[in-house]
C-alpha cells in the first residue's frame, strides 16, 4: 500500500476532477484498544464512470478513510469541486451543496426513492405502494432501453417518454400525501420524493445524469463483504492501507483486469523505477489495459 500511495492519489484526483462523481459513504470500525470494542469510522467512495452514454470518464472508485460521516469530512474531500454530485438524500451532501453556493448540483437517486416504498409495500400490501413501484419501473424500462445512447439522445427520449411520467407521478404523490396519517411509513416515502424532486429528475434535464447512483452502490458492495469478514480494520493505518488496495482492485475489476496480474506489474514498475513518478498516469487500470491491448494487437 506504501508503493501504491501515489498512484492511489492520483485516481482520486482524477475522479474528484470530473463534471459528475458518485458519492457514498458506509461505516468502517477500526480497533480501539483502549476503549476495549471498535470505533465506528467511515469509508466515503467517489466514483466515475460515462459508460452508460459512451462518455469520456472511464470506470474508477476510490475510497478515502475519515473519522466520520459529516459534512467537513465530504466537504475536505471535495475542496473545489464544481459539478453534479449524484447521492443519496444524506443530509451531509446537502449541506455541502448550499455552502457552495451553485458550485455543486446534486443529482438524487431514484432507486433510494422506489426502495421506501418497496419496504411500506413489503410490510403493509398498500395499493398505492405498488402503484408507484410500477410508475418507477417504467421509467426504468425507459433507461434500460436508451442505455448506451449518447447523451442527446437519452435527453430527447427522456423528455418524450420519462418526463410525463415523471410529471403524472408526482401529482399522484401531491394527491395521495394529504390523505394519509402524517406519521404513516408511506407518508413518509412520499414527503421523502417529494421534497427531493429536483434532485430526483435532473436525469430529464441533462443526459448525460443518470437516473441513481448505484454506479456508486456497486462499488460499496465488495467493502461491505471485506467487513463482514475481517470484522474491523486493525488500526487507522491498516483502514487507509485497505482504502488503497481496495481501490485499484476494485477498479481494476471494472475494467475486467486479473487484479493479481496488473498490481503484480504495477509494483515491479514501481519498485524497480520503470515508471517515474511524472509517468505515473501510464499506470491507471483504463490506460494500462489500452496499452496492454496494443502491445497484443502488434504482435498479432
Amino acid at each position: 500500500a506504501w508503493w501504491l500511495r501515489s498512484l492511489y492519489e492520483l485516481q482520486l484526483r482524477i475522479i474528484q476532477a470530473a463534471p459528475r462523481v458518485f458519492c457514498d459513504e458506509t461505516p468502517m470500525p477500526v480497533l480501539d484498544p483502549g476503549r476495549h470494542r471498535p470505533r465506528i469510522c467511515q469509508f466515503w467512495a467517489h466514483a466515475m464512470d460515462d459508460r452508460p452514454w459512451g462518455g469520456p470518464s472511464p470506470p474508477a472508485v476510490a475510497y478515502v478513510f475519515a473519522d466520520g460521516r459529516g459534512t467537513e469530512e465530504i466537504a475536505g474531500q471535495l475542496t473545489g469541486f464544481s459539478g453534479i454530485l449524484q447521492v443519496d438524500g444524506y443530509a451531509a451532501y446537502k449541506a455541502l451543496a448550499r455552502r457552495h453556493g451553485g458550485a455543486i448540483q446534486l443529482a438524487f437517486c431514484l432507486a433510494h426513492a422506489r426502495r421506501k416504498f418497496v419496504e411500506v409495500y413489503k410490510s403493509t400490501q398498500s395499493p398505492f405502494a405498488r402503484e408507484l413501484i410500477e410508475r418507477l419501473q417504467a421509467v426504468y424500462a425507459i433507461e434500460a432501453e436508451i442505455r448506451g445512447s449518447s447523451a442527446e439522445q437519452r435527453l430527447a427520449a427522456r423528455r418524450t417518454r420519462s418526463a410525463p411520467l415523471m410529471v403524472a407521478l408526482n401529482a399522484r404523490l401531491i394527491e395521495m400525501v394529504g390523505q394519509l396519517f402524517s406519521q404513516s411509513k408511506l407518508t413518509e416515502a412520499i414527503n421523502y420524493a417529494l421534497n427531493h424532486w429536483d434532485g430526483l429528475t435532473l436525469f430529464l434535464r441533462d443526459g448525460r445524469v443518470e437516473v441513481d447512483s448505484n454506479t456508486v452502490e456497486r462499488s460499496m458492495r465488495p467493502i461491505a463483504m471485506g467487513r463482514r469478514n475481517s470484522l474491523f480494520s486493525g488500526s487507522e493505518g491498516g483502514a487507509e492501507s485497505w482504502a488503497i488496495l481496495a481501490s485499484l482492485v476494485n477498479t481494476a475489476k471494472l475494467h475486467e483486469l486479473d487484479p493479481q496480474a496488473y498490481l503484480t506489474d504495477v509494483l515491479e514498475r514501481i519498485v524497480s523505477g520503470g515508471t517515474k513518478s511524472h509517468q505515473l498516469h501510464e499506470l491507471l487500470a483504463w490506460h494500462w489495459k489500452a496499452a496492454r491491448q496494443r502491445t497484443a494487437q502488434a504482435a498479432a
